[in-house]
């Protein structure tokens, strides 16, 4: 399937044809590693979602009407020209939100799996039944569909993202309306171009707006909308959590992270390194499963020995173009995203932290590079320390044993995720059982769950208690109904 690479307007997607959204102005969809114009995606506004969340609520009865196991085929031929395509939308994911081509093909690779775990829909909306609960009366529970969901998805994985929250929310028999992120929507219109050239999802059934905060507060003011996902900023997050308890709505919102790794004295550093540098540097930091500080436990010797591992490893890392098969850093998704991390990087400074490696060498081409940062600071309370930077900034702090670090690591208000490098089974025991924290790695760095298992953050990095993929999706996309009979 051709894409264009001559800037347009995109369009929406609303009850099975392509329309003109209908606000007048238009949003820059730039190419991170050159600047370059590559889409104008337009505004929508109330009318818009309007249009799409009518068109969702037309089409779900009949949707919901059909066969889970209808239904599975459908998310199965989707499946099937994601991977046909997958280099193309692979292309597009570097290309709009810049991460490396290997990076790009990863996330792919990890939306398809969404689609062949939301495929086994037959199984998974299996509900329950007790024979005698009395003299001829027997009880069942079955899964039911919400109705109209929406999803509003962030730039960082601009085709997984909208893949953990589509197939899932089809297959169950709801009805879909897809936000995606401003900055980078082209990915999310292809995935809807090889959607309806399957033929197999009737018109109204999945709808694609695109547009910015005014797009998501008519999604959220909308009576009809049921339910909806999030991923996003964590203070955005309980926003759509509260909005959406005001209004009724299920909601699913993933939240920020300030993902801690701990290296314990016994880990192998040949092991551990590069797999922080992956976790930490890996898409510009631009992941909310990012390590983005790394605890260093034990003596002073042992700790300036892992100081010093890391910073040569992060030197060696190679900066920039997502399409250069060398680069190990990506661009930033815009130069304002490179500003704030570089606003955080002096702060810190400021305060007292010891900048070991400085990446601001200027933003490059498009102001959107910012090269590996390593940084040391005293106070475990800092902001460096404890909020969330999104970028290619690694903050380390010392710990004397596992008990400090775990008293550090318990003491953030995330809960997204965390990782150990260790070679003891009894300190990775101890740290898998006492961690607050939703999604682990044992000597892993980016320890995110295949799509059998939900993507499990805690604290502010959830609000709701139902994730996305796994069995929390179905569980969110479905109500349940409890039948009492007697004959």
């Amino acid at each position: 399937m051709a894409v264009s690479a001559e800037p347009h307007t995109l369009r929406n997607f609303i009850g099975g044809s392509w329309v003109e959204a209908t606000g007048t102005t238009s949003l820059g969809d730039r190419d991170p590693a050159t600047g370059d114009l590559a889409a104008f995606v337009p505004r929508s506004g109330a009318a818009d979602v309007d249009a799409a969340v009518r068109a969702a609520r037309g089409a779900q009865p009949a949707w919901a009407a059909m066969s889970p196991q209808d239904r599975s085929r459908a998310v199965l031929a989707l499946r099937e020209l994601l991977v046909e395509h997958r280099d193309d939308l692979a292309a597009l994911v570097t290309a709009d939100m810049g991460k490396t081509l290997a990076d790009a093909r990863g996330e792919v690779g990890r939306g398809i799996e969404s689609v062949e775990a939301a495929a086994a829909i037959p199984h998974l909306l299996k509900g329950e039944t007790l024979e005698g609960v009395a003299a001829g009366v027997d009880v069942e529970m079955v899964r039911q569909p919400v109705g109209v969901v929406a999803a509003i998805t962030p730039f960082n994985f601009p085709a997984m993202i909208p893949l953990w929250f589509l197939p899932f929310a089809l297959a169950t028999g709801n009805s879909f309306v897809l936000k995606p992120s401003e900055r980078d929507p082209r990915p999310a219109e292809l995935i809807f171009k090889l959607l309806e050239s399957t033929g197999a999802v009737p018109p109204g059934v999945a709808n694609l707006v695109h547009g910015d905060r005014a797009a998501v507060e008519a999604i959220l003011d909308h009576p009809e909308v049921d339910a909806v996902s999030f991923v996003g900023q964590a203070k955005t997050a309980r926003l759509i959590a509260t909005r959406c308890a005001e209004t009724g709505k299920r909601a699913q919102a993933l939240g920020g992270a300030k993902n801690a790794l701990v290296v314990m004295p016994d880990a192998d550093l040949a092991r551990a390194v590069p797999a922080i540098m992956g976790s930490a540097f890996g898409a510009a930091g631009q992941r909310c499963l990012a390590g983005s500080v790394c605890v260093v436990v034990g003596e002073r010797e042992r700790q300036d020995e892992v100081r010093v591992a890391l910073a040569d490893a992060a030197r060696g890392l190679v900066a920039g173009p997502g399409t250069e098969p060398l680069t190990d850093v990506c661009p930033m998704v815009s130069p304002d995203a490179r500003e704030r991390a570089e606003t955080a990087i002096q702060t810190a400074v400021d305060s007292g932290a010891e900048l070991l490696l400085d990446g601001r060498m200027g933003g490059g081409q498009a102001g959107t590079m910012l090269h590996p940062t390593l940084i040391e600071t005293p106070d475990r309370e800092s902001d460096l320390a404890r909020e969330e930077i999104f970028g290619p900034v690694l903050a380390l702090v010392r710990a004397s044993d596992l008990d400090d670090a775990l008293r550090f690591v318990n003491g953030s208000r995330y809960g997204n995720a965390g990782a150990i490098f260790t070679s003891s089974g009894a300190s990775a025991r101890s740290y898998r059982r006492r961690v607050e924290a939703g999604m682990l790695g044992v000597n892993v760095g980016v320890p995110a769950p295949v799509a059998w298992f939900p993507f499990a953050g805690w604290k502010d990095s959830c609000d709701g208690d139902l994730h996305a993929n796994g069995p929390d999706a179905v569980e969110f996309y479905t109500r349940k109904k409890v039948i009492t009979s007697r004959w």
